[in-house]
């Protein structure tokens, strides 16, 4: 008995912290700022580095009115030229003239139009400088030969202003530029970590209030 009751008196031995753990938290708050910064450097400096860099080349058409159309309605009609670029009827005959399946047309090639002038841009992207070129040319070439089908009905003719051209340099972001743009993302998120730290070490430290017990029968006589 004796034996039994001095084993369970033994008081419990304290739980010591790991030494790894007590480092961490030595360190000073802004550490785990300057680690996010360096990770997303780091990762953004990588992203651009293993990713293929990309090329864009742009042709030009504008669309002239006629002598029995308005000149603003050649505006209007290079707005719908704009939309009509990507479109299959106009992509159909560029894939043959540029060597591609449609699908990569259709990922790779945009237009757009400026609400000043009746110009159309028709932009290819490609991992490969001369793919890029051929895509926009051909593009830009079934664009106009579609167009002038109806410039009769329209009075508005669609004639090529500029051929694209190779590109010296790629359109992709370099390296550097993704690093830059990963520090920062990094930053931010070490910065929301460092305003999201304190308040929960606040909440985890504060009391929690006690819950009071049911009042007795005796003591509710005794209140009355």
């Amino acid at each position: 008995m004796t034996s039994m009751t001095s084993k369970a008196e033994s008081p419990t031995p304290p739980i010591r912290s790991r030494p790894a753990l007590r480092r961490l938290r030595a360190l000073p708050p802004w550490s785990a700022l300057a680690a996010a910064v360096v990770t997303g450097c780091l990762a953004g400096g990588a992203y651009g580095a293993f990713t293929p860099p990309a090329y864009s080349a742009t042709a030009y058409v504008i669309a002239v009115p006629t002598k029995k159309a308005d000149p603003q309605a050649a505006l209007g009609f290079a707005q719908a030229y704009s939309r009509v670029a990507t479109q299959l009827a106009v992509l159909g005959d560029a894939q043959v003239w540029a060597g591609v399946p449609m699908r990569t047309l259709r990922r790779s090639v945009r237009s757009a139009t400026s609400p000043d002038a009746p110009m159309v841009a028709v932009t290819a992207t490609s991992a490969q400088a001369d793919l890029a070129v051929d895509m926009a040319n051909a593009v830009s070439r079934s664009l106009t030969r579609h167009a002038n089908h109806a410039k009769n009905a329209t009075h508005v003719e669609l004639l090529r202003f500029s051929r694209a051209v190779r590109p010296t340099e790629p359109s992709s972001a370099s390296p550097a530029l993704t690093g830059l743009v990963g520090a920062s993302a990094g930053g931010l998120l070490g910065g929301l970590a460092m305003l999201v730290r304190p308040r929960r070490a606040a909440a985890d430290g504060a009391p929690s209030a006690a819950v009071p017990g049911p009042a007795t029968a005796a003591d509710a006589r005794g209140q009355r």
